[in-house]
């Protein structure tokens, strides 16, 4: 059974950092690529960061590029999203989803498996 968690979120005053990970079992971790989501009250979910299968390639969304930098660790079957300056506008749960590939996607559709997410709270 594939199980995918998330944690780390909280309630921060802008300007802080957070380190959100991602946990998963029941499957071969490296041959799934993953991302990270994020969805604010009354907004679609977005696309915040992905990360290829290997590591090797990353890609994070406009208004978080340059502060927010995603990560892995195959060994452990762990993903990270590192969250440096955050803003009030941050404010959103975030969820780590894994579609098997080597290239990851901004589109939620193409993800299989999703945590249950994981809320942060940025304060101005």
């Amino acid at each position: 059974q594939v199980q995918v968690v998330e944690f780390g979120g909280g309630s921060v005053p802008a300007g802080a950092s957070l380190r959100l990970s991602c946990e998963a079992s029941g499957l071969s971790f490296g041959d799934y690529s993953m991302a990270w989501f994020r969805q604010s009250p009354g907004k679609d979910r977005e696309f915040t960061a992905g990360i290829t299968a290997s590591g090797h390639s990353t890609s994070t969304s406009d208004p978080v590029w340059g502060r927010f930098f995603i990560s892995r660790d195959n060994a452990k079957k762990m993903a990270y999203l590192q969250m440096n300056s955050l803003k009030p506008e941050d404010t959103a749960v975030y969820y780590c989803a894994l579609r098997f590939g080597a290239d990851y996607s901004s589109r939620s559709e193409n993800y299989v498996y999703w945590g249950q997410g994981t809320q942060v709270t940025v304060s101005p």
